[in-house]
C-alpha cells in the first residue's frame, strides 16, 4: 500500500508543530524561511534537525554559509512568520523588515523578541526525497520572555501555552 502525497500532506496537518524562522547569514548572503520541520536530536553535543526544501532559493544559501538560527516564534509573531514564507511575495533582505534583529555566537541572525533562538553551526546535511535535512550543532542560546507560543496545527496559526504573569 502506498500513501499518496495528498493523504500525507493532510495527516500531517494534524500534527501540530512550533513555527520557527531559521535564519543564516555569512559570504552567500542573508536569508531565511518559516519551517515547522525542526527538532532535536541529541543534547551531546547539542543538535538540532531542521528541513529546507531542495528546490527553495535558500537551500544553497544555507549550505553555502554553513550558519543557521532556528528562532521559535511566541504567539503574536505569525507576521514575521508570514513574512518568511514570503507571503505578500517579500523575498530575501525584504523579510528582515519584519522584527529586531541581533547576532550571537555564528553571525546568523537572531530575532530579539522570539520566544527562545538556537544558534547553530551546520554539521551534515542529508539530501533525502524533496528535502535537505540538516543537522546542526548549536553554539548558543537565547530564551525569550516566557510567555505562550505559536503553532502551526490544521493548516493555521494557533497560540499555546500560558502567559507567565497568570502564575
Amino acid at each position: 500500500m502506498t500513501v499518496s502525497r495528498d493523504e500525507f500532506r493532510d495527516a500531517m496537518a494534524r500534527l501540530g508543530a512550533a513555527v520557527n524562522v531559521v535564519t543564516s547569514a555569512g559570504p552567500a548572503g542573508r536569508g531565511g524561511f518559516t519551517a515547522s520541520a525542526v527538532c532535536s536530536v541529541t543534547d551531546d553535543p547539542p543538535t538540532l534537525l531542521v528541513c529546507l526544501n531542495r528546490s527553495s532559493s535558500g537551500n544553497a544559501l544555507f549550505k553555502a554559509n554553513g550558519v543557521l538560527c532556528v528562532n521559535a516564534l511566541s504567539a503574536d509573531q505569525h507576521a514575521i512568520s508570514d513574512a518568511f514564507a514570503g507571503m505578500g511575495g517579500l523575498k530575501g533582505e525584504r523579510r528582515f523588515d519584519f522584527g529586531a534583529w541581533s547576532t550571537l555566537a555564528t553571525g546568523a541572525p537572531v530575532l530579539d523578541a522570539a520566544a527562545v533562538s538556537f544558534d547553530c553551526r551546520i554539521a551534515d546535511v542529508v539530501e533525502k526525497g524533496t528535502h535537505s535535512v540538516i543537522f546542526a550543532e548549536i553554539q548558543a542560546i537565547r530564551q525569550g520572555v516566557p510567555g505562550r507560543a505559536l503553532i502551526w496545527y490544521g493548516r493555521g496559526y494557533h497560540p499555546v501555552g500560558h502567559d507567565e504573569a497568570a502564575f
